[in-house]
């Protein structure tokens, strides 16, 4: 918004219908006027424009999120804090969560990103926890646009920058291209954190006279209104909103990190919340609504680094790195001593009150007096209309394809030469993922793995979503979301334990958007409950569309997974020449979504692979047995380019190779993308074994000291290529494109 020398009167604002400007609609500005009794200041109208925006209030999803399963035995926070907590015995628990900054990164990819890393970091240690890790989930249109590789360097930079000057180590996370995402990248970012039990912070702004205090950066006008723009579709005008977009400071970040953690051991401290979408109003309002009590503040105290700002811009700023503190009355020296030790602000700034009230002072005159509930819980919540797509039952009703002959080894190389498939190495080696010495399988696995010091547990973390499948069928692809996210946690020799999400649609006003958010989160509810992950936090962000064009559905899953013991960390990559190569399951020649489909025919189209979540469980379950009774040498999930494309990445940086032998019908079990596959590289003396145990195992071949990938069929070989050919063409695709200087 810009600023206002004269904000306008109530009356103004309703015979001008300012409140549109804001993001509110016609029957809820009237919906306001009737909680209130009168018309609504400017103050007072834009507490209420972005408190109900979807951003933070979920109008629109939240009836939808009900249908996820979210508590389990293990669940100590579940949704509606800061991040969600999950038990890993010893008295400690992971915390984790992920969101999204879709919006800002599509017009100031730098900070967008880089802010985006900011609030989730402060998510994760706002609840008291200590950040250990970042991963990522990004979309970009196709490369061959100047402006989508600007954005894909500009936001790799963004997240590099804040996350390597802050110390957290980002170890993971998943990038592809598609025209969908041309005009509107997604930027996804998750944080996970380590905690004792008897750290855990809630944020609730409990015990009537406590005091409400503020802590860390100064406020600006930055980010004035970050919330309801990203809660509406990107136009030509949104570069007009680049003031909407916060400016990070990651140094800032540390300290506040540091004196937040130091805090957390000092029992004054009653309740923490981050400041992030909505600045101050969120998290005050939030805080209050949850404990069942009102806050005063008075903005004259509030930290500010611009001169003459009003209780509007204040109340709505999303300036970076500040927190909202409620502590006990009479101790507040004692906070201000641990944060003066840091260089940081900490404000007496308000009081939580009995009534149930938001009320905001300026000058001597109240400014807002608003119901908190009216602001928090108490937003409006709409039940959108539902239809099926057209595009979804011709899906549904074509033949299902299958490619026509074709060169096994050429078609390899160009499925290795596709930039979602290829090596992501020219960005995650941006990342500094060894910082705080606790990574144990870096970028390029199945999983990243962080272990826990001072016992002998570790973490597995990923990020996965195939929007391809949830494009032909977002139930089932909504599945294997879920599913996919499973196997990686799985290969890498954990056991899966709950799930964050960040689901990125577009305009849910319009029905077919609208189904294909419920489809999908009923997909991947089905799974979350066979697999036994419950959701335990996540995101939602609607609206992602531009040029009258939606993105694909893309429910991007995060998911943490516990490694009981050392030796079960295991990584993709073959170990040792004799090694025994065994894929489980067989392949059902399934094309549709494929990447061998898009590589083909420019599409995607069908219906996608069918998923058995039981045989799913079953196989993950006995995969998992394997790797901890020590068969395992390397795991690796089938997923985008099948089980060719896996053997590929399995031997990639090994300088081994592998001879394999296909039985049937060998393009399907090379290239196709059946659901519930392995591929695995067992010790030999350990093969029979193995084969006892894991019924639909099959035999391929075996691992060797010369390095080629020999695949025969039962007319011969119809691949024999140098390892380390279909290497340099695997890693040079995005080095190729981000050093060219022109169009492709």
């Amino acid at each position: 918004m810009p600023r206002l020398s004269v904000e306008p009167t109530p009356e103004e604002i309703f015979r001008d219908k300012r409140y549109r400007e804001m993001g509110l609609s016609d029957q809820e500005y009237e919906r306001i006027t009737a909680i209130l009794g009168r018309k609504p200041n400017y103050t007072e109208t834009g507490l209420f424009s972005v408190m109900w925006s979807e951003h933070c209030s979920y109008k629109t999803s939240k009836p939808v999120l009900k249908r996820f399963p979210t508590t389990g035995p293990h669940v100590l926070q579940g949704p509606g804090e800061g991040a969600g907590i999950v038990d890993i015995g010893d008295g400690l628990a992971v915390v984790f969560k992920i969101e999204s900054h879709n919006h800002p990164s599509a017009i100031e990819p730098y900070q967008g990103a880089a802010t985006g890393v900011g609030g989730i970091i402060r998510d994760v240690f706002s609840m008291g926890a200590r950040p250990v890790a970042l991963l990522n989930s990004l979309r970009f249109g196709p490369l061959a646009s100047e402006r989508v590789r600007y954005l894909l360097e500009q936001v790799v930079a963004g997240i590099a920058g804040y996350g390597n000057c802050v110390g957290i180590p980002t170890v993971g996370g998943e990038v592809a291209f598609a025209d969908c995402y041309e005009g509107n990248p997604l930027v996804n970012a998750m944080c996970v954190g380590l905690i004792r039990h008897e750290d855990i912070q809630v944020g609730r702004a409990s015990g009537i006279g406590n005091t409400v205090m503020y802590v860390g950066a100064a406020t600006g006008r930055d980010g004035i209104h970050g919330a309801t723009f990203a809660s509406e579709e990107l136009t030509d005008d949104s570069e007009e909103k680049r003031p909407a977009v916060q400016v990070g400071d990651p140094f800032m970040e540390k300290l506040l990190l540091e004196a937040c953690l130091e805090l957390v051991r000092c029992d004054a401290l009653v309740g923490m919340q981050d400041m992030g979408a909505a600045g101050l109003t969120s998290s005050a309002s939030e805080m209050a609504s949850k404990a069942g009590v009102g806050i005063e503040m008075n903005l004259d105290l509030v930290p500010q680094r611009e001169a003459g700002m009003t209780p509007y811009e204040m109340m709505l700023s999303e300036s970076q790195e500040r927190m909202l503190l409620v502590v006990e009355r009479g101790r507040e020296a004692e906070v201000q001593n641990i944060f003066k030790k840091w260089g940081l602000h900490a404000v007496a700034v308000g009081t939580v009150i009995e009534e149930k009230v938001f009320r905001l002072f300026h000058k001597g005159c109240i400014v807002a007096e608003v119901p908190v509930d009216a602001l928090a819980s108490d937003a409006p919540v709409y039940h959108m209309p539902s239809k099926e797509p057209e595009a979804y039952r011709s899906h549904q009703s074509r033949p299902s394809w299958r490619p026509d002959d074709l060169d096994p080894a050429r078609t390899l190389y160009r499925l290795l030469g596709d930039p979602t498939i290829a090596s992501k190495e020219w960005i995650y080696d941006q990342y500094d993922y060894m910082v705080q010495t606790n990574t144990v399988v870096a970028p390029g696995s199945d999983a990243a793995v962080i272990r826990i010091r001072g016992t002998k547990k570790a973490l597995a973390l990923t990020t996965d979503c195939n929007a391809n499948y949830l494009r032909l069928d977002p139930e089932v692809g909504g599945q294997i979301a879920v599913a996919e996210a499973a196997r990686n946690i799985i290969c890498s020799g954990g056991r899966p334990l709950a799930v964050t999400d960040c689901l990125n649609f577009g305009n849910p006003e319009k029905p077919e958007v609208f189904w294909q958010l419920e489809k999908a989160v009923d997909g991947m509810s089905a799974a979350c409950r066979a697999l036994e992950t419950p959701v335990v936090s996540g995101n939602v962000s609607l609206y992602n569309e531009s040029g009258r064009r939606a993105i694909d559905p893309t429910p991007v899953v995060g998911m943490v997974g516990l490694i009981e013991a050392p030796d079960h960390i295991t990584t993709s990559r073959v170990k040792k020449a004799g090694d025994v190569l065994y894929v489980i399951g067989r392949a059902r020649g399934e094309f549709g979504g494929s990447a061998l489909q898009r590589l083909l025919t420019g599409d995607v189209f069908g219906r996608p692979p069918r998923l058995d979540l039981e045989l799913e469980k079953k196989r993950q379950q006995q995969l998992l047995e394997e790797i901890r009774n020590g068969r395992i040498q390397s795991a690796h999930d089938l997923s985008e380019g099948g089980l060719a494309v896996a053997l590929c990445e399995s031997l990639f940086g090994t300088g081994l190779g592998a001879t394999i032998r296909i039985q049937g019908d060998a393009i399907a079990e090379l290239f196709d993308e059946t659901q519930s596959r392995f591929l695995v590289s067992v010790k030999p003396e350990e093969a029979e074994r193995f084969e006892a145990h894991v019924a639909d195992a099959v035999r391929l071949g075996e691992v060797t000291a010369e390095p080629r990938l020999i695949v025969a069929g039962e007319t011969g070989a119809f691949i024999d290529e140098a390892v380390d050919r279909l290497e340099k063409a695997w890693k040079g695709v995005l080095p190729c494109y981000m050093d060219s200087k022109t169009a492709n």
